[in-house]
This record gives C-alpha cells, sequence and structure tokens, in this order.
C-alpha cells in the first residue's frame, strides 16, 4: 500500500476524511465526531457545518440499514466514505456501497427524479411525503431522508451506479453544501 501517493491524491482531491469498512452505529458516531471537529477547526459557518453532518449521517445510516436488510456479510456490509471540498471552496459529502443491481437502477432514477426539482418543489415534496402514512412492512425508507439531502445541498444530488459482474453493482452518491 502506497500511503504516500494516497495522502498526495487526498490532498489534490481535497478529501478531509475518508472511510472504507465495515461500518457500525458506533462507528458512525465516531466519524461523525471526528468530522464536527474537523469543520470546528477550519471555522465552517454553523449552517453549512450542521448540513453537512447531517447528510454525512443520513448516508451512512442509509447504507448500514440497507446493508443489514439484504443480510449483507462483513465482506459485502462495507461503506466508503469521504468528505472533502470542491473547487470552489464547497463542500461534498459522498458515500457509496455495494448493492443488488436492480436496487441501485431504482434509487438512481428516484435521485434523477429528486434531481429535476427545484428548491420549492423539494419543500413541497418533502411536506406531501411528511404526511404519507408510511407501511409498517417496508423494506424501504420513506424517502424524506433523499429529499432532505436534496434540500441541504447546494447542487442536485449525484448518483453513480457501477455495475459489476456478480449482478451488484457499487453505488455513490454525492451532496454538495
Amino acid at each position: 500500500m502506497d500511503l504516500l501517493a494516497m495522502r498526495e491524491s487526498y490532498q489534490q482531491q481535497r478529501v478531509m476524511l475518508c472511510f472504507n469498512g465495515p461500518i457500525s452505529r458506533s462507528l458512525i458516531e465516531e466519524i461523525g465526531n471526528a468530522l464536527r471537529n474537523y469543520l470546528d477547526s477550519e471555522q465552517a459557518a454553523l449552517s453549512s457545518s450542521m448540513d453537512v453532518f447531517a447528510i454525512y449521517i443520513e448516508m451512512t445510516q442509509n447504507i448500514r440499514h440497507y446493508s443489514r436488510r439484504r443480510q449483507y456479510g462483513e465482506r459485502d456490509a462495507t461503506a466508503t466514505v469521504a468528505v472533502g471540498r470542491d473547487d470552489a471552496g464547497r463542500y461534498t459529502v459522498s458515500a457509496g456501497n455495494l448493492v443488488e443491481a436492480d436496487d441501485g437502477r431504482e434509487l438512481a432514477k428516484v435521485i434523477e427524479e429528486i434531481g429535476e426539482l427545484d428548491k420549492a418543489e423539494l419543500k413541497q415534496a418533502y411536506k406531501r411525503q411528511l404526511r404519507q402514512p408510511r407501511d409498517a412492512d417496508s423494506t424501504r425508507g420513506a424517502g424524506l431522508g433523499l429529499l432532505d439531502m436534496a434540500r441541504k445541498s447546494s447542487l442536485p444530488l449525484q448518483a453513480r451506479l457501477q455495475p459489476l459482474p456478480n449482478g451488484q453493482a457499487f453505488f455513490s452518491l454525492t451532496a454538495t453544501v
């Protein structure tokens, strides 16, 4: 493993925090604390800091819930998470994980549809979804998390689905604050 090359790549891409591996509730919390401390040390605006943190939590919890629901073993129940800055100085929060290809295509479609909404439409969709009764037997979330991330993001959410030869795919999502 060439750590120097990784370090240089991270610096070039302005990565502030990166994690790759099995994700647990306690690990989500610990990385979240590290992220908060980092944002505090950067003296990030409070609203940006809160949005970055909330998006990080939503993304990682979604990955954890999906992996548990699919009963993935430790090898497949991993997350890759990176928080950085783009060329304009905005924060980017990215997370990715293995998914069943059909699930990934469905999720990418939903994110594409959400990306077509403006801020007012996002707010309406969020309120409408909040009022919807939730099926207790549903295996999917209510969609509020995606809508909330899109509302906090200054650019449309970016999803990417990379097919793998085994019927799975690597799904990644990026939000920009």
